[in-house]
């Protein structure tokens, strides 16, 4: 790599001349003159250029090359050391047999070249390349503490939701809000000095050493580039040791690094068409779950049967039911910690009315990935791991329960008292077939409650829209009140008390935590008893359907309590220990038949079936294709599938062959999310039997749905 690193002499007023005469000269320049300090950091500068300067290229080009590969290895230390958090973990990287190590070692040595031949400063390239990986293996860290994931290319996406809620964090951990605060301003402050101090005083590049570095660093990493695709097969990457594990992205990014892994995820925005996708293959899919002479039959009012449980079906008539959805915000049973008891059941009233368990796909957040398999009858299964449809694939309309009760002559409204654009909803409640979206932006100012808008505001918000309704309405609602942190003092007037084992090792400041949990996942049970006592007095049936989304992000209260061994939940497990941190209270109610008994543990893609049959409704997919998949499977994760005797299938998606109603169920979702709409016609059509009036649509703008 000749002249790799060779000075060239400049004459702008803080450039160093390197030449033997600089060091032995006047002053460099006035400004030098007038500024001490400035003077003694030029003259070691000087010294180092001078001494660069004399060398033989070859020698030049060891010292540069050599220094860079240092600079390489400390920012791979340090990265790695704070996305893992762990000693063991880290030396088990820093091994010399461990191949990705060296890997990744690479890549930043080529990174940093690459930048100093841009930048034309020895070295420079570091104030670059260590902010980034520090940052992102910050964050990585602090994600994992809260929700069990690391970082993801695509969490990029919702840095403004991040920091929307910054001021919730502030109250929880003023402390650490101040410390952060401070060392970020630190760090700021540290790399603009640095960056000015490079640009004044490290060696200048010729043109030579910058168009070397660039043409032997920019060709291997753009090989590398094209390696990198997880979902082809590549045999020098096999023996580099680098296996993208993206079925479990905590061993991915401890085997392979923040670095490679990180890279790997970036092509999950785009999703592949699954093998044999054709307009054939969904044609066939249809024809032989919906017979010819059963067309018929999709359109009566029989009940179905899933399992040992019968699904009862309102009566269809004219005076259509409403529906109410609510997604209550991190709702959950938090008698389920061991050796944690209440001088009350919290939840007392959804106890009584309990239909089972929602499988939630998520942990601690990620509200609108179970909210849109809640909404649309698909299943983040079947996505890039780590995806967040809200965010990257909702681009164009898309079936859902708004778009089929809308069809059927329903005002369809969604309900959030926060702001629209957080993950998106805007756009997505619009491509999902809502006729409105009720937010902060355009609802009265609701009574908050610990911080937030209360769940009992939110309930009189939802029977508002529901009395002012002119047709039959379907109302899908997300709670904001339970939202974490859950700092000991969220609630002061809170009158549960909790008690804990003479032995128990949980703190009094978990105790704290669990209080403001509990009085929260009160209030949220208050709010659905609010609910069904004015639905129980209303002429027309109404049918609410209510679940929690996850489990709430306690941290240390799971440790503590021995509920799970670590503070977050595990994306591979026992099926025991999977639901247990993964199971959310579900109740499906109507006022008419009460509570639907024995529904089990089901994800929330199987929601719409249920919801369409209690309501009386049939259709080819909500009620037949997911029939159809639901009397055979109750739970589909990716990381773990349950049949309908919960019997588990670890690692189902990366078996040679995925059971055949899975692959139809893969086939139709990406039909209809990313491909052609082959299925519309005959799994996603109108189905409404009432044509409403010219001058009824008048009275209620309406926004018509596309399927």
């Amino acid at each position: 790599m000749s002249n790799i690193a060779t000075p060239v002499q400049q004459s702008a007023p803080h450039s160093v001349l390197y030449n033997e005469s600089a060091l032995h000269s006047a002053p460099y320049t006035e400004s030098v003159t007038r500024d001490a300090g400035r003077q003694r950091a030029g003259a070691q500068t000087a010294r180092f250029c001078a001494y660069f300067s004399r060398r033989h290229w070859l020698w030049r080009a060891l010292i540069a090359t050599g220094g860079t590969f240092v600079i390489a290895l400390s920012v791979l230390m340090l990265t790695e050391w704070l996305m893992r958090g762990s000693v063991a973990s880290w030396q088990q990287y820093f091994t010399l047999s461990h191949r990705p190590l060296w890997t990744t070692l690479g890549l930043i040595f080529l990174t940093l070249l690459v930048l100093d031949g841009l930048l034309g400063r020895l070295w420079q390239g570091m104030l670059i390349v260590a902010p980034v990986l520090f940052g992102l293996a910050w964050f990585s860290r602090q994600k994992g503490m809260y929700l069990g994931d690391p970082l993801y290319p695509s969490d990029l996406l919702y840095t403004r939701q991040v920091v929307d809620l910054m001021p919730l964090l502030v109250r929880d951990r003023p402390l650490d809000a101040v410390l952060i605060t401070l060392a970020s301003l630190a760090a700021i402050a540290a790399l603009y000095f640095f960056w000015r101090y490079f640009r004044r005083t490290m060696p200048r590049l010729s043109r030579v050493a910058r168009l070397s570095r660039l043409a032997f660093a920019l060709p291997v990493l753009i090989w590398f580039g094209s390696i990198s695709d997880y979902s082809t097969f590549s045999y020098i990457r096999d023996r580099m040791g680098i296996v993208p594990m993206m079925w479990d992205q905590k061993e991915n990014y401890a085997h392979n690094g923040l670095v490679v892994a990180f890279i790997f995820n970036i092509p999950m925005a785009n999703v592949s068409a699954p093998n044999g996708y054709s307009q054939s293959r969904i044609e066939s899919i249809a024809e032989y779950l919906f017979p010819a002479d059963a067309q018929n039959d999709l359109l009566n009012g029989t009940g179905a049967v899933h399992g040992n449980t019968i699904v009862p079906v309102a009566a269809r008539n004219d005076e259509k039911p409403d529906v109410i959805v609510i997604m209550s915000e991190s709702f959950w049973d938090p008698t389920r910690l061991p050796g944690v008891a209440f001088d009350e059941d919290p939840i007392s009233n959804v106890r009584s009315n309990q239909s089972g368990n929602v499988f939630s796909p998520e942990f601690g957040g990620m509200t609108a990935n179970v909210e849109f398999e809640a909404l649309t009858g698909f299943s983040n299964a079947f996505l890039p791991y780590g995806s967040i449809p809200y965010q990257q694939y909702i681009r164009r309309p898309v079936p859902s329960l708004a778009s089929f009760f809308s069809d059927q002559g329903y005002e369809t409204r969604a309900l959030h008292p926060y702001r629209q654009w957080f993950w998106n909803r805007s756009s997505v409640y619009e491509n999902f077939g809502f006729d409105k979206f009720l937010s902060e932006e355009n609802l009265p100012t609701l009574t908050k409650k610990g911080h937030l808008a209360s769940d009992e505001e939110f309930a009189g918000e939802i029977i508002r829209a529901a009395e002012e309704a002119e047709r039959p309405l379907f109302l899908f609602g997300v709670s904001l009140q339970g939202h974490g942190p859950y700092a000991p003092s969220r609630y002061p007037d809170s009158k549960i008390k909790v008690v804990t084992n003479a032995d128990s090792a949980v703190s009094e400041a978990s105790k704290g935590s669990v209080r403001s949990f509990a009085q929260g996942a009160q209030d949220a049970d208050t709010s659905l008893k609010q609910l069904m006592d004015w639905a129980k007095k209303r002429k027309r049936e109404t049918i609410i359907v209510f679940f929690g989304d996850h489990l709430p992000p306690l941290g240390d209260v799971y440790v503590e309590s021995g509920f799970m061994k670590n503070r977050t939940a595990s994306r591979i497990d026992t099926a025991d220990h999977m639901l247990a941190q993964h199971e959310t209270p579900l109740v499906l109610w109507s006022s008419r038949t009460d509570s639907l008994r024995g529904a089990g543990t089901i994800s929330p893609s199987f929601l719409p079936l249920y919801i369409l049959e209690m309501a009386g409704f049939q259709h080819p997919y909500y009620t037949g294709f997911l029939g159809k998949v639901h009397q055979e499977y109750s739970v589909i994760d990716g990381h773990m599938l349950l049949d309908k005797d919960y019997m588990p299938h670890t690692g189902w998606l990366q078996q040679p062959v995925m059971p055949q109603i899975l692959q139809d169920y893969r086939q139709v979702q990406y039909d209809m999310l990313f491909g052609n709409s082959f299925s519309k016609e005959k799994m996603f059509p109108f189905l409404s039997a009432e044509v409403y009036t010219p001058s009824d649509q008048g009275q209620k703008t309406q926004v018509t749905s596309q399927y």
